[in-house]
């Protein structure tokens, strides 16, 4: 049992799984390939020690006695009981997430983008790879702190002339020693991780003999405490570094002469010389620094801070309080992740990682929690809170209680450190590879930045090494271990706050795949965590919580705008369906009131034989009137039999949604023929209260040249299934000429033709268009239609009132029609229509030759167009916006029985006159939008209802016809 602790001690690493593959991969030379080796490692080995070793660190050895001599027991237990309430809290959420299944290489990046999604993984991991970072940067600092004021201070290149410029002189040296040890340290590990690995069992010893050396020291005081004495000035301490005695005078040969403590405060050796008034004022004594256990002495806070900079006092060096001292000492705690990174190094990951962590956590909590206490009880105040050992000749603190030397201490601390650091540079740059890797974050695919995701050979992230060194060096430019603390405490919480959230949320949604065999969780605990990290975040510094979690949220909204999709079943994706699935219910109780509706769209698009959309600016105009608000569904009919044609149904939709970058959903629906197709469509599409509430389609524009006259027909017949199923209806004619959604139209008039009221769908669309920067800045105009026998001067004061109500800007106009005779090209326009419709019924031609048929009769009619009497009567179509839809579109086409019968006539008259005002005052507008007249009752009129839209929109280039669905759809209330 003993050789096989000492074989598994000598094989112990501090590295992660993707570190150590890579070693394996650089030491695997030749053809000759490497046997797969299951993993061994058990909870002690593989979690305990690696978590002891990332938690214990290099505060416990330069500032838990500064911090205890500071804020005392109490407020030290405090904070104590804080941070590692903090991260037991956060271990149990950790362990149930780990517990959940595998975790592979990536620790605490994968389990929280996997449990959360890749934009809060994203975001969180870029903070905790950041935060690693700065983690590097405080353990060197920590080391040249060290190493400058304990071990060599006469290394420093900088050295102080004055007292005051002692602090900028520490800080300048810290700099310049600090880049010369992230260089070397960086070089080794490019050089190979295999050389840290051979190093991480003498950085544990080196932790393990410290601490066992601090509690050897506290039981040595009890029966003989150590000599180190320390000179006070009244209250205040002395640095014992420029005198013997701890004397104002001494008698030599019966003759009083003064100390060198005497030429520090006066000005002269003389004994009448000119002194400062405190030292005159006040005695000189010499207390123990180490009383030791037996003392009783207990150390509370505070002490004279009004103290001369320019005389050998031990001043603190920063402003202190207790946020303060919570920010510098949060670090101390973490290192939690070492166990869950390295779980495919495990015997038994869902064991391990639980058992390990918590144990580590409880161990190192009862060594900080004693520590203090012990401190508080073994050392006098005055030396707790001298932070750099000035009191006691340049010695570090907690090194003169260690037994049985306190150079003990002073190599294991810098051994830490060193080793601490040397694995912050070693994991920080797999972290960013493997968040490279996953392809989620788009500056880090993009060239050049593709580096960061490879390296050399064998897979050592070489280019991601570089950025964090010099990310690193940032850090250490910052130069004080005080100051560098707080930040990556900010990542660090913020990582574990979302750790917490994870667990919390995977608990409340209880997915079926949510099955941790660590048993010992709730969402209570986890909420409880998430709200202790995100409190400590602004007890530590609220202006750092702020600017990590700005930063958070930025590479969070990047991810999302810019990012890769990534479906990894994640907790929001449930949580999202949880919410869709309660607001889907609750739309089902009432329908939406007018202030609250909105066009919401179903697309009707055809697509080519390569799948492709034939008219994609359908899809740019959808874009534009909805905003970037309200439901778009894009419906498409495929013809055949759903098993033959699922392929292609799934590349429709695909298609479909690409283009133009439509956000909504897609409907492909597979039927035997396009007409049951469209119905099905119009009946089905959308889900509970995210129903459409608007058909939008194409002109059907060559439906005279059609080869299938059922081109026509299935038009028609979608227009009368959008009004029984109450749905307005918008058609765009020329739709290819329509503005894509990055072309900015400039000055124009967005022209509204309203003859029908028609439930204010024609008031709606141009305020609705103008949202988008496409129709900006066009201008919105309204025509409206009068009688001879109506006040036109009325009508328009009328409408601009109804305007103003519906706090809509718009030019108003109206246009008055005179009742003439019914002209001549009217009679041979509804001539040729009806004679053409009783040919095409009576003679059997052949395709080709009813084609030609067609063709002859068109350009009949166009010749007769541009011989038009511009003088015509004026139609009997007036403006009743009292009138409802539906019965305007009932009267507008009556059936059509009888070859060359009045009321083709009078319709044909209406559609010429109209469309000579429409085209005389609208020609030149971005775009026109009128009501569109219904379909006649009587089918055998369906082509004579498509000549008289045909004429209706003559020498128009962009148009919108609308049909509103027979309800309000705009209010003059607030």
């Amino acid at each position: 049992m003993v050789s096989s602790l000492l074989n598994k001690l000598a094989n112990y690493t501090n590295l992660t799984q993707g570190a150590q593959e890579h070693e394996e991969a650089d030491n695997d030379e030749g053809p000759k390939k490497k046997e797969v080796k299951s993993p061994q490692m058990g909870t002690f080995m593989g979690v305990y020690l690696p978590c002891l070793q990332n938690i214990l660190g290099v505060i416990l050895f330069l500032r838990l006695t500064w911090i205890v001599g500071t804020a005392g027991i109490l407020e030290s237990l405090a904070i104590v009981g804080l941070c590692c309430s903090c991260t037991m809290l956060t271990a149990i959420s950790m362990s149930a997430i780990a517990t959940n299944g595998v975790v592979p290489a990536g620790g605490s990046y994968y389990m929280i983008s996997r449990s959360l999604g890749p934009e809060f993984g994203g975001a969180v991991g870029l903070c905790f790879y950041l935060g690693t970072t700065f983690a590097g940067s405080m353990y060197i600092l920590g080391t040249i702190e060290i190493l400058l004021t304990y071990i060599v201070p006469k290394a420093a290149i900088f050295v102080a002339e004055k007292k005051e410029d002692e602090v900028n002189a520490l800080l300048n040296n810290m700099r310049v020693y600090g880049t010369c040890c992230l260089a070397l340290m960086s070089v080794v590990v490019f050089v190979g991780v295999k050389y840290v690995n051979k190093l991480a069992l003498v950085f544990l010893a080196c932790v393990i003999l410290s601490i066992l050396a601090i509690y050897a020291g506290v039981i040595k005081t009890i029966f003989e405490p150590p000599d180190f004495p320390v000179c006070m000035l009244g209250n205040r301490t002395l640095q014992n570094q420029n005198f013997d005695s701890c004397l104002k005078t001494e008698i030599i040969d019966n003759v009083t002469v003064t100390t060198q403590l005497w030429k520090l405060f006066c000005d002269g050796p003389e004994l009448n010389a000119t002194c400062n008034d405190y030292f005159l004022l006040n005695n000189v004594t010499e207390v123990q620094g180490i009383p030791g256990l037996r003392s009783r002495v207990i150390s509370v806070d505070g002490g004279d801070s009004a103290q001369d900079k320019y005389l050998p006092y031990v001043v603190n060096d920063i402003t202190t309080f207790f946020t303060l001292m919570v920010g510098i000492y949060f670090p101390s705690v973490t290192g939690i992740m070492a166990g869950s990174n390295r779980s495919g190094d495990l015997r038994d990951a869902q064991k391990s990682i639980p058992i390990g962590t918590i144990l580590a956590i409880a161990t190192t909590s009862f060594i900080y929690v004693t520590c203090v206490v012990l401190f508080g009880a073994c050392i006098e105040g005055v030396l707790l809170r001298d932070k750099f050992g000035d009191a006691v000749k340049g010695n570090l603190v907690i090194g003169t209680l260690s037994w049985p030397s306190p150079w003990v201490i002073v190599i294991g601390s810098i051994f830490s450190c060193c080793g601490a650091g040397l694995q912050s540079l070693t994991g920080a740059p797999r972290l960013l590879q493997a968040i490279a890797r996953d392809g989620i974050v788009p500056f880090l695919q993009s060239k050049p930045s593709l580096v960061f995701g490879h390296g050399k050979a064998n897979g050592e992230p070489t280019w991601a090494l570089l950025l964090t060194a010099g990310i690193c060096e940032i850090g250490i430019l910052i130069a004080s271990l005080d100051a560098v603390a707080p930040i990556l405490s900010m990542f660090f919480l913020m990582c574990y706050l979302f750790v917490n959230l994870a667990c919390a949320l995977q608990t409340l949604l209880r997915t079926p795949n949510w099955r941790p065999r660590f048993k010992y969780y709730h969402w209570a605990l986890s909420f409880l965590g998430m709200s202790l990290c995100l409190a400590l975040m602004f007890i530590c510094s609220w202006y750092y919580a702020i600017v990590a979690m700005a930063i958070a949220t930025c590479i969070y909204k990047y991810i999302e705008y810019r990012g890769a999709e990534k479906e990894w079943g994640d907790g929001i994706r449930g949580l999202s369906l949880n919410a869709a699935r309660y607001a889907l219910i609750r739309l089902e109780e009432a329908p939406p009131h007018t202030k609250n509706w909105r066009p919401q769209l179903l697309v009707l698009l055809n697509l080519d034989s390569d799948q492709g959309v034939k008219h994609p600016r359908l899809l740019s105009l959808t874009t534009q009137l909805k905003a970037g608000k309200g439901l778009t569904i894009v419906g498409n009919v495929l013809e055949g039999t759903y098993l033959t044609k699922d392929a292609e149904a799934r590349k429709a939709e695909q298609s479909a949604m690409s283009e133009e970058r439509t956000k909504g959903f897609c409907h492909v629906v597979v039927s035997s023929n396009l007409r049951d197709g469209v119905s099905h469509l119009i009946q089905s599409a959308g889900l509970g209260g995210m129903k459409h509430n608007t058909v939008l389609m194409a002109w059907p524009g060559t439906w005279r040249q059609a080869n299938d006259p059922q081109s026509w027909k299935n038009f028609i017949e979608t227009v009368r299934e959008s009004t029984a199923a109450n749905h307005a209806l918008l058609v765009a004619k020329n739709v290819d000429s329509f503005p894509a959604n990055l072309d900015r139209l400039g000055e124009g008039t967005i022209d509204v033709w309203w003859v029908v009221h028609d439930g204010g769908m024609l008031m709606l669309l141009p305020f609705l268009l103008r949202q988008h920067k496409v129709w900006r800045k066009c201008k919105m105009r309204i025509f409206t239609v009068a009688q001879m026998d109506d006040n036109s001067i009325q009508m328009k004061k009328d409408l601009q009132m109804f305007l103003y109500h519906l706090r809509l800007n718009a030019e108003v106009e109206v246009v008055e029609m005179h009742d003439n005779d019914i002209s001549a090209f009217t009679y041979e326009k509804t001539l040729v229509m009806e004679q053409r419709s009783q040919m095409l019924k009576q003679m059997q031609l052949s395709r080709t030759e009813r084609e030609r048929e067609i063709q002859s009769i068109t350009d009949e009619s166009r010749n007769s167009i541009r011989r038009k009497n511009q003088g015509a009567a004026p139609s009997t179509t007036r403006s009743r916006p009292s009138s409802t839809a539906e019965d305007t579109q009932e009267d507008e086409v009556a059936d059509v029985v009888n070859p060359l019968n009045q009321s083709n006539v009078r319709r044909m008259h209406t559609a010429v006159k109209m469309n000579e005002v429409v085209v005389n005052k609208s020609q030149g507008a971005q775009l026109v939008l009128l009501n569109m007249p219904g379909p006649p009752r009587n089918r055998g009129g369906d082509e004579n209802y498509m000549e008289f839209l045909e004429v209706l929109l003559e020498g128009l280039n962009r148009v919108l016809m609308v049909r509103g669905g027979g309800r309000e759809v705009i209010t003059i209330y607030s």
